[in-house]
């Protein structure tokens, strides 16, 4: 009897996708581009309804990655974790090393309009307090940003 060895060839492409798989730089960076061009599209407030929705179109990695908008002062317009987190100002919310993190990624937002900031955040899938680098970009006067989590 004869084997069909073609078939084993192709297991490991087929497990591929189930294996974790860390979100990277450029994803979470395409995702804020793809955000804002859903908003640009679409509108503002459906942008921040599908943003808020858990497990929409803007949710990633088992929820790791996700896009969250706050304004030029800090109140968080939508976010990925959830709609709880909606109409709070976070501007002075600290992370475990005591970094205003709200306050640096709005500097951010003002001086450059798009850039780079690191903190930590609790990661939604492991619940751990974990360092956390976010891109941001400003889209009329909001701030769309999505991070990763370090490894």
């Amino acid at each position: 009897m004869r084997m069909n060895h073609s078939a084993l060839l192709c297991l490991p492409a087929l497990c591929l996708p189930l294996a974790a798989q860390d979100a990277s730089p450029a994803e979470a960076e395409t995702l804020v581009k793809e955000a804002i061009a859903f908003a640009k599209a679409n509108g503002k407030e459906a942008a921040i309804k599908e943003i808020t929705k858990l497990g929409g179109k803007f949710h990633r990695h088992g929820g790791e990655l996700y896009v969250f908008i706050y304004d030029m002062d800090g109140k968080v317009v939508a976010h990925g974790q959830g709609a709880s987190k909606i109409g709070v100002n976070q501007i002075h919310a600290k992370d475990p090393d005591g970094v205003e993190f709200v306050k640096e990624r709005v500097q951010l937002a003002k001086t450059k309009g798009k850039g780079w900031h690191d903190y930590k955040y609790v990661n939604p899938v492991s619940q751990k307090k974990e360092p956390k680098t976010s891109y941001i970009e400003v889209w009329d006067n909001l701030i769309f940003g999505a991070g990763i989590y370090k490894k």
